[in-house]
């Protein structure tokens, strides 16, 4: 029989970290033919940080965690499981256990899981039922990516759109109150040829009778009218899908925060759900298309910024790749018991 630590996950801290290095949509219009007009009035994007060399999903990963864990007041050896969402590794294999090694938390099982933008709402469903069942009690939420390795810069289509980044939360067990309200996630793998970043091999003969498909990953691609006409339609029924399981109503809800994709998205999201825009968290003026990244960077700036305040109702919604998207409703800030 398990040990139930709490059937509550609670919400405690949040970090996050961006590289150096920017391209701002002026510099983009010096590599590919564009404009700071046509890609802001088209997306919202105004700049990207872009990883150099030095700069990966690990080091990245790590200094979020390290600013998530510093504000939820737990120690590296407190943790118990570390989640990474990401689907641009520095080791196919997997990246979580090199940021386990490099925040010394040496007591947390680590593993990546891969569900594009998606990602991170996916971990932090994931990571609840991992504390409801009471298998762990702190877990250390991982949303990074690093595009810029994966996009072509000569295709104006979906180079003005992605940045690299890295955000990380930290949930843990509670007695007394539970802060993740409701959820819903799906997926329609029909749809997946709208966005890709498709491995692409050609056979070699090993010895005249047996070959193997060798090559890599090659960029991204993307049908980018597809990809808006299902955000807008299927990511506000799932938004209210989760409301209807955590019992409210979109009146009650504080704070829309949607992955950071395109600007459009985030206001006829809102438009549907008649969600006033002030109430609608955007930064991707500063930061494009951070992947899985994305709703962690945002909710670290706004919570950091004071304006996300302990107890608030945050809606939160990924959507990409796969095709994926869920959506997971919680309140902000509530201290574990």
């Amino acid at each position: 029989m398990l040990k139930r630590f709490g059937a509550g996950v609670v919400v405690t801290g949040c970090g996050s970290s961006a590289p150096v290095a920017r391209l701002d949509n002026e510099g983009l219009s010096q590599i590919v033919e564009t404009s700071d007009e046509w890609i802001a009035s088209r997306t919202g994007i105004r700049n990207r940080h872009i990883a150099i060399a030095q700069e990966t999903v690990q080091s990245l990963a790590t200094e979020a965690s390290q600013k998530a864990l510093e504000m939820a007041g737990v120690a590296p050896e407190e943790v118990d499981l570390i989640i990474l969402a990401t689907s641009t590794p520095d080791d196919l294999f997997g990246t979580a256990c090199q940021i386990q090694t490099a925040l010394d938390a040496s007591k947390a099982v680590a593993f990546d899981l891969t569900a594009a933008c998606s990602g991170f709402v996916f971990g932090m469903v994931t990571a609840a039922q991992f504390i409801r069942t009471g298998t762990y009690r702190t877990i250390l939420l991982i949303g990074a990516d690093v595009l810029s390795r994966w996009t072509d810069w000569s295709d104006r289509r979906t180079c003005v759109l992605f940045g690299d980044g890295a955000g990380a939360v930290v949930l843990q067990a509670s007695d007394t109150t539970d802060a993740l309200l409701g959820f819903e996630l799906r997926s329609d793998g029909s749809l997946n040829g709208c966005l890709n970043l498709a491995y692409q091999s050609e056979s070699k003969s090993l010895n005249g009778e047996v070959s193997v498909e060798t090559g890599t990953f090659h960029p991204i691609t993307m049908n980018g009218q597809e990809v808006y006409r299902f955000a807008v339609r299927r990511v506000p029924e799932v938004i209210e899908k989760a409301l209807f399981w955590a019992d409210m109503t979109v009146e009650q809800v504080d704070w829309l925060l949607l992955h950071q994709a395109n600007q459009r998205i985030l206001d006829a999201v809102g438009d549907r759900l008649k969600i006033p825009h002030h109430k609608i968290i955007s930064n991707m003026a500063k930061y494009g298309n951070t992947s899985a990244a994305s709703i962690p960077l945002a909710l670290d700036e706004w919570v950091r910024a004071g304006k996300i305040q302990p107890g608030q109702v945050i809606a939160s919604a990924g959507f990409g790749a796969g095709l994926t998207w869920g959506s997971a409703i919680f309140r902000w800030g509530q201290s574990a018991e």
